[in-house]
């Protein structure tokens, strides 16, 4: 429809050009405009692609070129008619989130996808944050910031706004797309433009169930280990920190006693304190704020090492805070404390009375088919896990990873003091985790971390995997 008017007054001018000739062709004179003897033909035209490069002569709607006719008259194919260019408004088809959804997850980005043309693409440089914009939904509205603002490579058609924190429970915010000659555009020549600016309205729930995302452990990731302000001491022979899929892993403290350090070597030959019964390897390196007993680092403290020392237990404090405040879900405590033969679903589980105990039966955590299912524990003191003689395990099914399984711990953690034993996760505790116990034979397993904040973590014959990112 929106060429209709353009046809119709090229139609009423072609019909003029026509009766123009018929007068001329009757009085078999020379006509003063059309010339003697010419042949009134308007070639056929189908529309083209105005604009284009080889149909550079336009005729303007409603008349005909500013030289009018030619002087020797109209040439025996006719005038080609070339139809100018008009663009056309760009629409959004789809949003995610919908327009007025409720419940959208604090780490939601926002996206718009855009019905263009076929074969154009939006102009990534008219989507900023100055036509791309994400607000509160208040009197006085409130800008989120964002991380990047983007349009996707492969279609050229879904403009993303990428929040740099997430967004607040219990919140209504609006989004804003903006229209007009400096709004979002494609690029076509002359662009395509939306001619009004384009908003929605969605509200923000909590961060649980299908919410609930995996915390992030930024300079403390690649640490099997965090032995706080007081250190690591290991027993036996067949421990190992390592890495999953033969990757590497670290581990580290920031005290700064020469003995706060036992029981452990690293791949760049530090040794630190080992006997012939306490051996424990490192597969990537022993990063601390004292020096070694045999190594490169047995001279001074490596000051690299320690500031990566420092800024992992700064990120495990800032992951451990994140974790606290995290929302428990509607049945939070199932088992009164007690986890031994619990299947828990993805959720944040918190202990009513401070404690967290899986002893009796092991523990399973069903990822419900969701690879990014994730599972919090959160706990005011305590977790014991096992009992002398009888360890306990942590079993993953239906898609459930250890990357994405978390525990925080007010005090302090015994997993497994018997020794032997599968543990699960990320191990946040402010007072200390213990492993397995000195003297037993039984290996113990963690895939994930055991990080403590204020005291040491001791273990004895235990393998730790640091899961991949």
């Amino acid at each position: 429809m929106q060429n209709s008017g353009r046809y119709s007054r090229l139609t009423t001018w072609c019909a003029a050009l026509l009766l123009a000739g018929s007068i001329a062709g009757c009085g078999g004179g020379k006509d003063p405009i059309l010339g003697t003897g010419a042949a009134l033909i308007i070639a056929p035209v189908t529309p083209p692609v105005a604009g284009t490069p080889g149909n550079p002569a336009v005729i303007p709607a409603g008349g005909v070129p500013a030289g009018g006719i030619p002087a020797g008259g109209i040439p025996a194919g006719g005038i080609p008619v070339v139809v100018a260019p008009q663009p056309q408004d760009l629409t959004v088809s789809s949003t995610t989130p919908a327009s007025n959804a409720g419940a959208v997850c604090p780490s939601a980005s926002i996206n718009a996808t855009f019905d263009i043309p076929s074969g154009l693409k939006l102009d990534g440089t008219s989507v900023n944050a100055q036509t791309f914009k994400v607000t509160t939904a208040a009197l006085v509205p409130v800008p989120v910031v964002a991380t990047t603002i983007s349009v996707d490579a492969a279609t050229g058609r879904i403009a993303t706004f990428v929040p740099s924190a997430n967004l607040l429970p219990n919140v209504t915010y609006t989004a804003t797309l903006a229209g007009g000659a400096a709004g979002v555009k494609d690029l076509a020549t002359p662009a395509n433009t939306m001619v009004n600016t384009y908003s929605w309205n969605f509200s923000v729930g909590p961060a649980t169930g299908a919410c609930l995302r995996a915390v992030p452990l930024n300079r403390a990731q690649r640490f099997g280990i965090l032995g706080g302000t007081a250190g690591m001491t290991n027993d036996g022979i067949n421990t190992v920190i390592t890495g999953a899929a033969g990757s590497t892993a670290d581990i580290g403290t920031i005290a700064v006693d020469t003995t706060s350090i036992t029981g452990f070597h690293d791949s760049a030959a530090d040794i630190y304190t080992e006997t012939g019964s306490t051996i424990g390897s490192v597969t990537g390196k022993i990063l601390t704020c004292t020096n070694s007993t045999t190594g490169p680092t047995a001279t001074a403290p490596n000051a690299s090492s320690c500031l990566a020392a420092i800024n992992a237990v700064a990120d495990a404090r800032v992951a451990y805070n994140t974790l606290a405040a995290l929302p428990p879900g509607s049945n939070p405590d199932p088992g009164s404390g007690s986890l031994g033969g619990l299947t828990l679903a993805p959720g944040v589980y918190k202990a009513a009375g401070g404690s967290f105990l899986l002893q009796g039966s092991d523990l399973t955590l069903d990822g419900k088919g969701d690879a990014n299912a994730v599972f919090v524990f959160q706990m005011a003191s305590s977790l014991t896990v096992g009992a002398p003689a009888l360890p306990r395990s942590v079993i993953l099914i239906n898609g459930a990873q250890a990357k994405n399984v978390f525990w925080q711990v007010g005090s302090a953690a015994t997993i497994n003091g018997g020794g032997g034993g599968a543990m699960v996760g990320t191990i946040i505790a402010q007072t200390g985790v213990t492993i397995s116990t000195v003297g037993s034979n039984l290996l113990s397993t963690l895939a994930g971390r055991a990080l403590s904040l204020i005291a040491s973590v001791t273990m004895n014959n235990t393998v730790i995997t640091v899961p991949l990112p």
